[in-house]
């Protein structure tokens, strides 16, 4: 089932790059913003989350919080920071979603990463199954390792 979350995020850049080159607006040579696929992993979220906008490079909204991509091959430190009140969670792409609001979400991230759940003491977070089963918990002030591959959707609080 991981092939699923990898292939629904392909297809969007896939889309994405395919438009650019009908408009004529994809340029031949990589730009420096580009050359790492920074902009890139952003425009193909945003082509599949309508709705949602870039906050600055590599950054941009998504429901319950932000998402911040990382450049390609970046990936790394156990101990992710996390602001007083959030749940933060990094994926093994070394993408990283920050929740600070409460809710149901749909997750797509990918892979072996790291989470802090650095909410109010007590507060806690939930992650399922993609049939909506629960999968774990974990109740703030926590942090540790987790496989997202399975998770589908989480609820920070």
């Amino acid at each position: 089932m991981n092939w699923i979350k990898s292939l629904a995020m392909t297809g969007a850049a896939v889309v994405l790059t395919a438009g650019q080159l009908l408009s004529g607006t994809a340029s031949a040579a990589p730009t420096a913003d580009r050359a790492d696929g920074l902009q890139e992993k952003v425009d193909a979220y945003l082509a599949s989350h309508p709705g949602e906008r870039q906050l600055a490079e590599g950054k941009a909204t998504m429901p319950g919080g932000s998402v911040t991509f990382s450049a390609t091959g970046t990936a790394g430190a156990a101990a992710i920071s996390c602001g007083y009140g959030h749940l933060c969670v990094q994926d093994g792409n070394g993408s990283r979603w920050d929740y600070y609001y409460c809710g149901y979400y749909d997750f797509s991230g990918i892979g072996d990463g790291y989470f802090n759940n650095n909410q109010t003491s007590g507060t806690v977070a939930k992650f399922y199954n993609q049939d909506g089963s629960l999968r774990w918990t974990s109740r703030a002030p926590q942090s540790g390792t987790a496989s997202w591959s399975p998770v589908w959707h989480i609820r920070p609080c």
